[in-house]
Parts: structure tokens; C-alpha cells; sequence
């Protein structure tokens, strides 16, 4: 395990940060990615830099994730584990919102192409090392929701989750779609009604090392998770 590697993309927070530590944890060394340098960096401190690495990135940016990956390539020389994990929602609907195209385009180019992008930039390492890959879906993936385009954005990375795992296909690659209910992070606190019974991000963080830790042969598929009380 030492030698393995493990890349986190929204790292900085909730889930991603959850994960981290329950990789490095585990006996991983772990990459830490997301725009937010002061909480990577801080982070990386707490795990400690011979075990992790801080790299600002923009998913949305493909030099930035090619960055990114560089790094990870120059500091580690191998990725086994891949977490696709950044994303964020604005909530708005599409009849009678507030929110300005150009706040939509932000959204989709970070949920759907730069997940897009982490897959086309890191699959080639993970069949090199039969790597395991993941990416963060949604409950509101599989149900229609108020929050209308950011659940049509987590759709669209139900259905890439499912093309990738085809693709890899006798490559030796693992491929994980993990779709929470709510969470009890940042992401959640504008979109959530008081009382709304919620998952701790470290429940998700487990949730993704049980699937990472299964035997080779064991690929876990997709892992819905809702908090009890949940009604969809």
C-alpha cells in the first residue's frame, strides 16, 4: 500500500477532504486537487507532505487537470486510484430563476467536463497500474429535483460513469459511481430545508474505501446513499 497512490479532485471540503484522510489513513499517498490553495495546503500540513501533495486545480480547465496530473506523474510516478469528486450546485430552476447563463456554463463545465476531463487524463495511468476509478454522482441523478440543471448535470454523470466502466471493460480498471443523498457540507446548506435528515461526509469517505478495498476481482458498480428518513 505504500506505493499506491490515490487523486481526490475537490479535495479542499465535505467529501473530498473525508476521503483524504481516510485514504492517507488507509496507506495511501494522496494527491490533494481543488481551486482552494489555503484549505489544500493546510490540509496537506495535517497529513503531512511526505505522504501528500497539494495542487491547486481547476477542473473545468484541461491544462489545469493536465497540471495536475503532471505533478502527481513528477512526485509519485503512478495514480491507482482516482476520485472524480468536484462539484457544485446553484440550485436555480429553469422557469423563473435568477441565476445568469454564465453561472450555468460554470456548473456544467465543472460537473460534466472536468469529470469528463479527469476520466480521458487519468484512465491511460489507472490501466498502467489496473487502477480503480470513481466519481461522485447524485441521488438527484436517478430523481427529477427542484434543483434542475445541477441533477440533469448529475444524470449526465450517471450515464459517464456507466460508458467508462463499459469502456474498461477487460482493461483491468475498476470504475465506481457514488451517489449521496444530502450531506451535512457547504454544498448543501442554501438547497436543504431545516430538518432534513443528512449524511456525514465521512460516511461517504467509507463508503468509497469499501468499494477501493475489495478484493481485485470485485468491482462495486454504484453505491446510492441516502440518510435514513430520506424520502428520495
Amino acid at each position: 500500500m505504500e506505493s499506491k497512490v490515490f487523486i481526490i479532485t475537490g479535495a479542499s471540503s465535505g467529501i473530498g477532504e473525508a476521503t483524504a484522510r481516510r485514504a492517507a489513513e488507509a496507506g495511501y499517498r494522496v494527491v490533494l486537487a481543488a481551486r482552494n490553495t489555503k484549505r489544500l495546503k493546510h490540509l496537506e500540513e495535517e497529513l503531512g507532505e511526505e505522504r501528500a501533495l497539494a495542487v491547486t486545480c481547476d477542473v473545468a480547465d484541461w491544462n489545469s487537470q493536465q497540471n495536475m496530473l503532471k505533478k502527481t506523474l513528477d512526485r509519485f510516478g503512478r495514480t491507482d486510484v482516482v476520485f472524480a469528486n468536484a462539484g457544485f450546485s446553484n440550485g436555480s430552476p429553469f422557469f423563473g430563476g435568477t441565476d445568469k447563463p454564465d453561472e450555468w456554463r460554470e456548473m456544467v463545465l465543472t460537473n460534466v467536463f472536468g469529470a469528463f476531463t479527469t476520466a480521458r487524463l487519468t484512465l491511460p495511468e489507472l490501466v498502467r497500474t489496473s487502477g480503480h476509478f470513481l466519481i461522485t454522482g447524485s441521488v438527484v441523478g436517478h430523481v427529477t429535483s427542484i434543483r434542475n440543471l445541477y441533477s440533469a448535470t448529475k444524470w449526465a454523470v450517471t450515464g459517464m460513469a456507466h460508458a467508462i466502466r463499459n469502456e474498461m471493460a477487460g482493461k483491468g480498471v475498476r470504475v465506481t459511481l457514488v451517489e449521496p443523498g444530502v450531506v451535512d457540507t457547504n454544498f448543501w446548506q442554501h438547497l436543504q430545508k431545516p430538518g432534513t435528515p443528512e449524511l456525514q461526509p465521512d460516511d461517504i469517505a467509507r463508503a468509497v474505501m469499501f468499494a477501493v478495498n475489495q478484493p481485485p476481482h470485485v468491482d462495486v458498480n454504484d453505491i446510492l446513499i441516502r440518510p435514513a428518513g430520506q424520502p428520495n
